[in-house]
C-alpha cells in the first residue's frame, strides 16, 4: 500500500505514471475495495490530465461511478472516503460532482475518533487530518477536534 500511495502522489503530475498505474491495477482480477478505490482516483487523474472535454467528463463520471462502487463495498474505509473526498474536494462546483463531500467528511471525523482507520497506517491519517483542516470544509468545532488529534499523532 505504502508504493502505491507514492505511485499516486507521483500521478498528479504525470500523465504517463497515471496510465501506467491504471492500466496494471486494472488487470488486477478480484480486486479489493481499496484498489477499486485507487482505480475511481486514477480516472479522475486522467480527466485532470486529459486535453479533450469530453474525456475530462467521461473519465469524471467513469471516477464517480467507481468509487461509488468501492465506498458500497466497504463503506467504513476511512481511505476509501478520502480520496472521494479529496477528488470531490477539486473538482470545480459547477459540474455538480461534490455530492458526497458531507457525508465523506463526517465519516472520516466518526472513523478518527473510533481509532478505526482500516487501511490507513497512521502517516496517512495525518496526512488525512492535514488535508481535512487545509480543505476548509469543516466546522470550527471539528477543526478544533482534528487540531487536537494531530497533535496526538505527533
Amino acid at each position: 500500500m505504502a508504493e502505491l500511495r507514492r505511485e499516486m502522489v507521483s500521478a498528479i503530475s504525470s500523465s504517463k505514471t497515471t496510465d501506467s498505474l491504471y492500466s496494471s491495477l486494472n488487470t488486477q482480477l478480484n480486486k479489493t475495495p481499496i484498489i477499486t478505490c485507487y482505480i475511481a482516483a486514477l480516472q479522475a487523474l486522467k480527466a485532470k490530465h486529459s486535453w479533450n472535454p469530453y474525456f475530462k467528463f467521461k473519465y469524471l463520471n467513469d471516477s464517480e461511478k467507481t468509487f461509488d462502487n468501492a465506498v458500497t463495498a466497504d463503506p467504513q474505509n476511512m481511505e476509501i472516503r478520502f480520496m472521494r473526498f479529496s477528488v470531490e474536494h477539486y473538482v470545480p462546483v459547477f459540474l455538480g460532482d461534490d455530492k458526497d463531500l458531507y457525508s465523506d467528511r463526517e465519516e472520516i471525523i466518526d472513523d478518527i475518533k473510533k481509532k478505526r482507520y482500516t487501511t490507513a497506517d497512521k502517516d496517512l491519517v495525518t496526512a488525512i487530518v492535514k488535508f481535512l483542516l487545509a480543505s476548509k470544509r469543516c466546522t470550527p468545532a471539528e477543526n478544533t477536534y482534528l487540531t487536537k488529534q494531530l497533535n496526538s499523532l505527533k
